[in-house]
């Protein structure tokens, strides 16, 4: 819930209307559940295209900050298309000098632990790996990064960040 603070009037009569959109109603939001959200997946080359695979997302936004999970599972039909993948998120994020970094997780045919990194002011986060099994610098993911992907393999990954409204 994105809030403007109440500015407050000197003798000002607090009503029960007035106290339940400035308190109930904010810590509603804190507790109220997550909301769905369908990711974007596109690339940087080619889109990759989810064919029967499957993605979802949910968010939690209290004020500014949004906390955001996806899981993307590839499917039989998924084609991987070429470039850096790219998911996108519900709200962009602010125009900082901050980027933001989350965790990742591929389950494919081995497990890779990476990162979801944002960048000041973007609306879609790439997801980092070892570039392979030899190779243990990052790189984006990609079809063949860091392993060449197949049908059932699981992308899930977690990004808190600040947004831009």
């Amino acid at each position: 819930m994105t809030f403007a603070p109440r500015l407050w009037v000197v003798g000002e009569v607090v009503s029960a209307a007035i106290m339940n959109q400035e308190v109930r109603d904010q810590w509603n939001s804190v507790l109220d559940a997550w909301t769905s959200y369908t990711p974007t997946w596109t690339s940087s080359g080619t889109n990759p295209a989810l064919g029967n695979g499957t993605i979802t997302g949910r968010y939690m936004k209290v004020g500014r900050t949004c906390t955001v999970s996806f899981l993307l599972t590839t499917g039989s039909t998924t084609t991987y298309g070429t470039g850096t993948y790219l998911i996108g998120l519900p709200f962009p994020a602010a125009a900082t000098v901050v980027s933001y970094l989350g965790s990742a997780r591929l389950s494919g045919t081995d497990t890779w632990i990476g990162h979801m990194l944002l960048g000041s002011g973007s609306s879609s986060a790439n997801v980092t790996f070892s570039a392979s099994a030899t190779n243990t610098r990052g790189a984006n993911m990609s079809g063949t990064v860091p392993e060449t992907l197949a049908a059932g393999v699981q992308l899930r990954a977690t990004i808190t960040y600040q947004t831009a409204t």
